[in-house]
């Protein structure tokens, strides 16, 4: 079962959905993100821990055509979706950018992802890996996680309208400071999302001002 598509669409297996004539304004779909930053003893940062939960409609849909496919389960069904996200996330750097101390890391291969049914969601699990681990002592760590389109908007776990305290986790060393900052776009940036048809995408790097940064302030 192959999906085609761009950008997000691909990713998550979502070009043969059909956007309800409702969906008028940009995003068109959501992912709930949660992230465990992986560090050692030494505080040394070797990754993001990357839980992404699919809006209720687009998991709907996907289960229903998983279903159809015949002399497959869904679990098989699953892990063959799990590996083309995968491979086309790589294409578009895991949809995610880290800096460390303003410096932006190079990102590693992911080897170690899931994709799964839970409590109605299509749940994507995944360990995305720094080209080399860095050192978090005395340093600041930053993260985005966008669609370059804004086709689909990334928002951290929330819950009355605030992040989760489990959205952004660090077990062990060093000691730091947790937050996940809104987005602030431009106004001009809001009416021209706003203003993209059900069937249109943004300008590459629209959903970089629309993306929520999570920080690790280890200073």
């Amino acid at each position: 079962m192959k999906w085609a598509g761009s950008a997000v669409a691909v990713c998550l297996g979502m070009s043969s959905l059909v956007v309800s004539p409702d969906a008028r304004a940009h995003p068109h779909g959501w992912i709930d993100l949660s992230v465990r930053v992986i560090t050692d003893d030494q505080g040394m940062v070797s990754g993001l821990h990357q839980t992404w939960r699919m809006d209720p409609f687009y998991s709907l849909v996907v289960f229903e055509e998983l279903q159809q496919v015949e002399n497959a389960s869904l679990e098989e069904g699953l892990d063959q979706l799990g590996k083309e996200i995968r491979d086309n996330l790589a294409a578009q750097h895991y949809l995610t950018e880290v800096n460390i101390n303003g410096e932006r890391q190079a990102l590693g291969e992911v080897s170690e992802y899931t994709a799964m049914e839970r409590d109605g969601r299509l749940t994507f699990m995944f360990i995305l890996p720094l080209e080399s681990p860095q050192a978090l002592n005395d340093a600041l760590l930053t993260y985005q996680v966008f669609d370059p389109t804004y086709y689909i908007e990334v928002v951290h776990e929330e819950e009355g309208g605030q992040p989760r305290d489990d959205a952004l986790i660090l077990h062990g060393e060093p000691s730091c400071e947790l937050s996940i900052l809104p987005a602030d776009p431009d106004p001009e940036l809001v009416m021209q999302a706003a203003l993209l048809d059900k069937d249109e995408s943004g300008e590459p790097g629209l959903g970089r001002y629309f993306a929520e940064t999570g920080q690790v302030d280890c200073r």
